[in-house]
């Protein structure tokens, strides 16, 4: 019982503290290459959405985090890491009533934006293939850092009306689903990877409103740190 429990603190704590070893981890970068073990920086577009809320639409973010590629011995590659920047939720939710009257009256007919902000721990097998394509799936999971809704009103002003609802305790604080995409890897299979996985999320994420989940599309770019010099040792 205490391994797993160990395992778990360390996982969140490495969460917590990944923005700053992204830093560290571009200065050492060389050091952590060897021809068993890729370290590298991914990053890129991911299209989100949330399912079971009603009238929502899809919305746009970045992403960025570190990952790291383990070989094995049947051609098989262990793909994991952490996602510091990891947004998630939806965008054309109709304005919720908020106890206040002035509020509710300036974004009547309004929108609002649900934001989620997330550290994600992706546990993927990759599969690659002579051509440079690989298929890859697994798991991912999340550690919910913020969450708030963006009210937004258009008026007649060089900026739109905006107020911004923080309310992370009504949502839970992990998340976990499914993971799968396709990707190509450069330069014959040394260079960059080019990628697209989608997320599937198996945790209805609110504590209030039942059955929502995440949902994410994800075009990423992966850039190997120091890989030349590890393939150079090879």
């Amino acid at each position: 019982m205490k391994k797993p429990l160990f395992i778990c603190f360390f996982l969140l704590s490495s969460m917590i503290s990944a923005k700053s070893q992204i830093l560290i981890s571009l200065l050492l970068g060389d050091k952590l290459n060897n021809p068993n073990l890729e370290f590298g920086i991914d990053g890129g577009l991911n299209i989100m959405s949330l399912q079971g809320v009603e009238g929502s639409t899809s919305k746009t973010g970045f992403n960025l985090g570190f990952y790291f590629d383990i070989k094995t011995k049947h051609k098989w590659i262990l793909h994991t890491g952490i996602i510091v920047k990891s947004p998630m939720g939806a965008a054309g939710i109709t304005p919720y009533p908020l106890n206040n009257p002035d509020l509710d009256n300036a974004f009547a007919g309004g929108e609002v934006k649900r934001n989620l902000r997330y550290f994600n721990l992706p546990v993927i097998i990759k599969r690659p293939f002579k051509n440079q394509f690989y298929v890859e799936g697994g798991l991912q999971f999340g550690l919910l850092a913020k969450a708030y809704d963006e009210f937004t009103q258009k008026i007649d002003k060089p900026k739109d009306l905006n107020y911004k609802l923080y309310n992370r305790s009504d949502y839970h604080p992990l998340d976990a689903g499914l993971v799968a995409g396709v990707g190509y890897r450069l330069m014959k299979g040394n260079g960059m990877n080019l990628g697209v996985r989608y997320y599937y999320g198996l945790v209805d994420i609110t504590l209030a409103d039942p059955d929502v989940y995440n949902r994410s599309l994800y075009l990423a770019v992966g850039i190997p740190i120091g890989a030349g010099k590890a393939k150079s040792k090879e």
